[in-house]
Formats: structure tokens, sequence, C-alpha cells
């Protein structure tokens, strides 16, 4: 009788520490849980901040798209497109008179106006090479070319101040111009 109350005892308190032990290690799972939760977690807002990051660079995209379709103008029939530039010329240090130094930079200035109005009407074409040795860039070279016809561009107004000659000039394109 006595050991069978030793051993009730003695079982008792085995299943009171063996419950401490599933106790124990109910914690530490849980523990575990959690944290991978947490992990999970963590990880879905990464996510949610990507998908945010890449729809708000889509629109973005699309309001760029949309801008440059409306700067980029369209010229329907009926429709005139009025362009205003100015061309700047330096004068030369070696002329004659102040005459003649006036005609050179008013001659360039006016090269330089129908240049701009060129890139305007038709657009620039750009050419680059780079070398690159060792990782160091020897040579760069950048070539800018505009070819354009230009007719019937006005000259408005012309200044000329300490060397230095700038002419306004301006055209005005409708859609005859182009449609051949």
């Amino acid at each position: 009788m006595k050991f069978s109350i030793l051993l009730a005892l003695l079982l008792s308190v085995s299943s009171l520490f063996g419950a401490d032990k599933i106790q124990s290690v109910d914690t530490s799972v849980m523990e575990q849980t959690n944290a991978e939760l947490a992990k999970a977690k963590k990880e879905t807002a990464r996510a949610k901040a990507d998908l945010a990051k890449v729809n708000l660079e889509r629109e973005q995209e699309a309001l760029y798209a949309a801008e440059a379709e409306e700067r980029e103008a369209v010229l329907n029939k009926n429709q005139t497109i009025h362009i205003s530039v100015t061309g700047q010329g330096v004068a030369p240090m070696n002329t004659v008179s102040p005459a003649q130094a006036y005609a050179l930079a008013k001659r360039a200035a006016i090269a330089d106006a129908y240049r701009a109005i060129a890139e305007k009407v038709k657009g620039v074409r750009i050419d680059g090479q780079d070398l690159i040795k060792n990782m160091m860039v020897k040579r760069s070279v950048i070539r800018t070319s505009v070819n354009a016809m230009i007719r019937n561009a006005n000259v408005v107004e012309t200044t000329f101040k300490e060397g230095l000659c700038e002419v306004e000039m301006e055209i005005v394109i409708s859609h005859s111009d182009f449609a051949q």
C-alpha cells in the first residue's frame, strides 16, 4: 500500500513536471510562430511598399507620356504654329570698321536664329561616342546636327551692344507647308 501511494505520488509529481515541459515546449513553439508571423508581416509590408512604388512609377510614366503628347504640337489642317527664337552673334576682333563688325555679328546672329528654328521644327540629331580605357573615359565626342529647310522666317528685332548682336526671328508654319 505504501508503494502504491508512493507510486501515485510519483506519477502525479512526474505529470506535473511533464506538464511544465509541454507548456515550455508550447511556449517556444508559440514564440517561433510569432516570430515567423512578424517576419511574414514585414515581408508583406515590403511587398506592398514595392507594389506601391511600382504603381507610382507607372503613373508617373503615364503622366510624362501625356505631357509629352501635349508638348508635341501636331499640325492639323487649317492650323498654324507660331515659332519665335533669338539668335546671337559676336563681332570678330579683326574688323576694319564698326559697320563691318555689326554686319558680321548680325549675319552670325541670323544664322544662329535659323539653327534654333530648325531645331524646333525638325529636331536635333545627336551622335555620341566614348572611348573608355582602364575604366576611365579617355575621349568623349558628342556631335549635334540639324538638317532642315527654313523659308519665310522674318527678323522682328535686332539689337547690337558691346559687340554682341541679338536677332529675334519668327516664323509661322501652316499645314500646307508640310503637305506635299
